[in-house]
């Protein structure tokens, strides 16, 4: 839901990194109204050798940069690069959200919410026991 998804192709640099229409307006506007705002995401290109940890936490860095810029906040992303669906931290497999619960022992999952554009998001919310909603 953040970025716009390249067919075929995984996003490797800022370059090519664009944000979904909508989406800084939408986080500038509600970070206010959430205790804690997370990012998880499959990042399966650098578990294929496409791009580094180094390259994809400069994607990352520059693009909290932006969402703050824009009045919104990202508390914590966590990331997945297993090119295996078993893994447990890989989506939709709970593992993403069971750090982010450890990690910040306030957030209650069956409380969360979990915003999302692909039915892996979806499927992740109901293995967490969090509530969905389609990002369109």
């Amino acid at each position: 839901m953040v970025n716009v998804w390249l067919p075929g192709d995984y996003v490797k640099s800022w370059d090519e990194f664009r944000f979904n229409e909508g989406f800084l307006d939408f986080i500038g506007r509600y970070s206010s109204r959430f205790r804690h705002i997370f990012i998880v995401t499959n990042q399966r290109g650098v578990g294929r050798g496409l791009m580094s940890v180094e390259q994809l936490e400069e994607i990352h860095s520059r693009m909290m940069d932006t969402i703050s810029r824009a009045g919104g906040r990202i508390d914590r992303i966590y990331f997945s690069t297993a090119v295996d669906d078993s893994d447990p931290m890989r989506k939709p497999n709970p593992g993403m959200a069971l750090k982010a619960a450890e990690e910040f022992p306030d957030v209650r999952l069956d409380r969360s919410l979990m915003i999302g554009d692909q039915l892996s998001d979806r499927r992740f919310a109901q293995n967490c026991g969090m509530h969905f909603l389609r990002w369109e």
